[in-house]
Parts: structure tokens; sequence; C-alpha cells
């Protein structure tokens, strides 16, 4: 009988994800969540710390940035009524105080470099090949930051364009860590204020960019996220209300293809008792001083002194002692 879908095949990927990684994600909103359950899962993680960027030649330009610890230059940052932006960064990174910024973005790229010296992934993902473009300086930006929309013209980013930034990106990118290995995505989520035509136009020219750079270097990798929410799971069902985003079912299907085609068997055995703990620290009883709700913390407190040699748990474990009588 037919299974009435079209279930995506996993393959493993020739490089793992063991639990003791650092891992460094970018991009789109994707990234925060599979950022997000890396963090979940225990797994040393610093997810979209320039906050949320779509297109590939600003995100290669923010790595540039925390390769060469680099700060941006004066003429990237603009004034809007009485808060300061930067053009190379989300809005989230803003403040009422020039040199605060400054100094913020500073300090975020320091720290950020320092981590990106001793990961051993960067998951990159990009959500659309359409960017806009300084009118006076020609300068790609990050983020218009809801300036007149006369300072802009609308690009597509050519893949040659995106291979080419990309290149200069990871030679320095390997400059400092010769031994990290990159995932690629294109996000699930239409971008359809460009129209689902042109929405289709920009998510082929991603997706060929990344065929062509998984070909090129054979330390960068692509996992089909959009493939799985667009073939795979195919249903609106698997959004949330605006129709756009996927739903938290639909990021838990894809997060499970993720950790079947990355995770090491060590990893994947942890995630199973990690998951039972989770459960546990969850759980909200009607009587918390019961004789066998104690016993439930007891044994709970047990099981993660015996996962501290693994993954660092304190939290977890102070946690749990607070509720002990």
């Amino acid at each position: 009988m037919n299974s009435f879908r079209t279930a995506l095949t996993s393959y493993l990927s020739n490089n793992s994800i063991s639990l003791s990684d650092q891992i460094l994600t970018l991009g789109s909103c994707f990234s925060d969540a599979i950022g997000g359950q890396l963090n979940a899962s225990k797994i040393s993680s610093v997810v979209n710390p320039y906050g949320v960027i779509y297109n590939p030649h600003s995100l290669h330009k923010i790595i540039r940035y925390t390769t060469l610890n680099h700060v941006p230059p004066e003429n990237t940052y603009v004034q809007r009524g009485d808060v300061f932006l930067n053009y190379d960064f989300h809005s989230e990174l803003s403040s009422l105080d020039m040199n605060n910024l400054q100094g913020r973005l500073k300090v975020t790229i320091q720290t950020t470099n320092s981590f990106l010296e001793k990961a051993h992934w960067l998951i990159i993902t990009y959500g659309t090949a359409w960017a806009y473009e300084q009118n006076d300086t020609g300068e790609i930006v990050a983020n218009c930051h809801k300036m007149p929309q006369r300072e802009f013209t609308k690009v597509l980013l050519t893949q040659k364009r995106i291979l080419e930034s990309f290149e200069t990106m990871y030679q320095e990118l390997k400059a400092i860590n010769s031994e990290i290995k990159i995932i690629l995505t294109v996000s699930p989520v239409r971008h359809l204020k460009e129209t689902l035509e042109l929405n289709s136009v920009s998510k082929s020219v991603l997706r060929v960019a990344c065929h062509t750079l998984t070909t090129q270097y054979k330390d960068v990798d692509y996992f089909p996220a959009y493939e799985i929410m667009m073939d795979d799971l195919r249903d609106y069902r698997f959004y949330k209300s605006d129709m756009i985003h996927p739903s938290r079912v639909a990021e838990e299907y894809i997060w499970q293809k993720f950790g079947e085609k990355y995770f090491d068997g060590k990893l994947k055995s942890f995630l199973i008792r990690w998951k039972e703990i989770q459960s546990a620290l969850a759980h909200k009883p009607f009587q918390p001083s019961s004789i066998g709700h104690q016993q439930f913390l007891t044994n709970t407190l047990r099981t993660l002194e015996e996962l501290k040699s693994l993954t660092n748990v304190d939290q977890e474990i102070e946690a749990i002692k607070s509720k002990i009588n």
C-alpha cells in the first residue's frame, strides 16, 4: 500500500557530531531553531550572536568580522531617530548611545571569535538570495533598519557572487581554525513579501549555491531542511498559524533528521537518557513532599550525577536538590 508521502532518506554524514563538540550557528531564524535544540541537548553552542541575518553575502561578511576580530567601520553605523544601529547586524543590536553600541559589537565579535577559534562546527542557514544595496556606497546591508527605501536598491545575489564571498570567508576562517567543518542549510521559511514566484527564484539560487559549495569543499556539507519541509512534510498542518514558519512538530521532526545524519552513537545514546531527564525536570507533582515524589527526585538526582562526566549538568542538579526535603 502507498505511504501517501515522500519520506526523505537520511544518509549518515562522513563526519559526526559528538557531545563534546562546540557549534556556532548563524543565519536566518531557522538557525535559532536548530541552535535552541543543540543547547537544549547540552551540546555547547553559540546561537546567532549577531541576530537573524538572511542573505549569504551579509552572513559571510559577519563571519569575516569574527575571524579577523575586526570592528565594523564607521560608515556602517546609522541613526534612526534616537536609536543607533549598524547595517551589518540585526536591529536587536542597537542602542540609544553610539559608544555603547560600538562597545557591544566589539565585545560580541571578540567573544564569538574566541569561541570560533575552538569550534568544531559552523552551521550557516541562508534565508534569501534577495538583498539590499546602499545606493551611495554600493555595499550590501544585512538590515535596512526601516531607513527610506530610496536609499537602497533591491538586488538578487547571483551564485557567482555568493561563491566568491564564501571563498574569501572560508580562507580566513580556516586560517584561525583549520579543523572546523561547515554545514549549510536553506531555510524552509518562505519569504512571501518577495511574492511566491520570487521566493522560488531566491531559494533556487541558494540551493544551487549550496550544492556547488559542497562539491568544491570536502569539509562543507548540506543538510536538507528545506527539502524536508517542502517535500517530506508538505502539509499546512506542519506550519504555524502564519502559514509560513514551521510548527513545533515540524521543527522536532527536522531536528530528528538532523540527529540521524550527524550525531555519533554516544551522543544518540546520551540524548535518549537526556530526554527522560528533561521530562523529569518538567514534571509537576500534586504533592511535592510525598514519599513517592521525593524518591523520584532522588533517583533523578542520581542519574544526573552519573551524567556529570559527560556534560555540565550543575544547573539541573541544583534545581533537583532545591526540591528534595
